[in-house]
């Protein structure tokens, strides 16, 4: 049976919804996720050439994908959480007949022939895959643009980087192009594009979302121990829908850990730290950090101002050199081969760290990761559950400033530490957009970086919704 025609309580602009309330209306029968989804593929018709965040997608695919959806239902048959729900998947993830090209010429006729884990986890919760999402060259910069599929442009200002490397997914979910984006972080590649482009990000612990490319080669330990795949969205109950979603079980993954979604109840306390390790914060983004702790006081938390947490410096440098320096001479070698000249100007800007990567180097900083770790869980165990802290010294970034020479490429990587250092020390980070600050291009998206321990992201969830709450949450450009 068809469904019901949209009434006039039902909004007439069915993209701009956010995933719960999608599902809950398809659920519920009073759209139809063949509505919902070809809703999200008129306004990628209509938002996408401007912005390039989605650089391949298959409409016929999408609209049989929602037409399973509706079957399932008129059956009577449950659809899922997200039933019907409009996402995007990275470019750098395996989607069965799709390239999985990371952003790469070398793989652009890498065509896989199964689903990555978390696109099947996706799928298994009723989300339709609506398209793929730009990456820089294999997912390196801060930055999204590459020889192959070109550069996305940030939707809120187009003179400011989307972020990167998930700029694609994070620019399509602030365009209204699907309720959710799926994204990867190693360095900030969730997190960073949220915070450029306004929406929310979350990055979860190792090993809580499953991941594999059965298209590629084992990824290096650095990789195998940092990397995350996460939901981008414009609101926090999504990312919760979502992660439940995307945390899907899977033996493909043998780091995969089936850890409860809920943790025991921790007090309600939380550190701000404004300058972690010295960190150049920047006047816009402190006040954005002290907005926040108000918003979570007047949600009943304490929020203790601290000036030092365990150490973050330290730990981005070894993460640095984990993620470039394990296997650095191939990458570098891939890259000369590509002949993208920003992979090549990260790889080379890193040379000092991960140029000299050698099997005892390896096994020190791994040795050091250890103790970091268990310095960052004490203090979250012992302390604070909760620590609030900046995602990046700055407000975004000017569009490319990366490759506008060694002092801005210098400045671009400091800005960057507490992102860096968190993948290394193995916990979870949700960001959250606040609001919007006048920059040095203009108006600039703004928000704040919270971290609670391994598995407890349903704390940062928990903080992230109050600060939401009291604010203005992010609307679809």
């Amino acid at each position: 049976m068809p469904s019901a025609a949209p009434s006039d309580s039902l909004p007439t602009e069915l993209w701009r919804l956010g995933a719960a309330q999608t599902a809950a209306l398809v659920a519920s029968r009073r759209i139809s996720a063949t509505e919902a989804t070809q809703a999200a593929l008129d306004r990628l018709e209509a938002a996408n050439p401007a912005i390039n965040a989605v650089v391949d997608h298959r409409p016929e695919e999408a609209l049989r994908r929602a037409a399973e959806v509706d079957a399932a239902l008129a059956r009577g048959e449950p659809a899922g959480p997200l039933a019907g729900v409009p996402v995007t998947l990275k470019v750098n993830v395996d989607q069965a007949g799709f390239a999985t090209t990371n952003g790469v010429r070398l793989q652009q006729d890498l065509i896989a022939d199964h689903n990555s884990p978390v696109a099947d986890s996706l799928l298994a919760a009723g989300a339709v895959i609506v398209g793929r999402t730009n990456t820089p060259a294999f997912s390196y910069r801060w930055f999204t643009g590459n020889q192959l599929h070109g550069t996305t442009r940030n939707p809120r200002n187009a003179a400011l980087t989307p972020g990167g490397s998930s700029g694609g997914a994070a620019a399509a979910v602030a365009a209204g192009i699907g309720a959710i984006g799926h994204g990867t972080d190693i360095a900030g590649s969730i997190r960073y594009p949220a915070y450029a482009c306004g929406v929310h990000g979350l990055r979860p612990t190792v090993g809580r979302v499953p991941a594999w490319n059965a298209s590629s080669p084992e990824r290096t330990v650095g990789g195998q121990i940092t990397a995350v795949s996460g939901p981008i969205a414009r609101q926090v109950q999504d990312l919760r829908l979502a992660l439940a979603a995307m945390a899907r079980w899977d033996a493909r993954d043998p780091w995969a850990v089936p850890a409860p979604l809920i943790g025991p109840a921790v007090p309600r306390i939380a550190a701000l730290c404004v300058r972690p390790d010295g960190l150049a914060t920047t006047a816009p983004v402190e006040a954005a950090l002290r907005d926040a702790a108000d918003r979570l006081r007047d949600a009943g938390w304490v929020v203790d101002e601290v000036d030092a947490l365990p150490p973050l410096q330290a730990a981005c440098a070894d993460q640095v050199r984990l993620w470039m320096g394990d296997g650095y001479a191939a990458q570098l070698r891939n890259a000369e081969r590509e002949g993208d000249p920003a992979a090549l100007a990260a790889l080379h800007g890193q040379a000092d760290l991960a140029g000299r990567m050698d099997g005892e180097m390896l096994s020190a900083v791994l040795v050091r990761r250890a103790t970091l770790a268990r310095q960052w869980q004490r203090y979250l165990q012992e302390r604070y559950p909760l620590v609030l802290l900046p995602v990046s010294a700055e407000l975004p970034f000017p569009a490319d400033l990366d490759l506008q020479g060694p002092e801005a490429y210098a400045r671009v990587w400091a800005a960057q530490m507490t992102q860096i250092a968190l993948p290394f020390v193995g916990l979870p980070g949700l960001v959250v957009s606040t609001g919007m600050a006048e920059g040095e291009c203009g108006p600039a998206p703004v928000g704040v970086q919270l971290v609670a321990g391994r598995f407890r992201e349903d704390v940062c969830l928990e903080a992230g919704e109050a600060i939401e709450a009291r604010g203005v949450p992010p609307a679809p450009v």
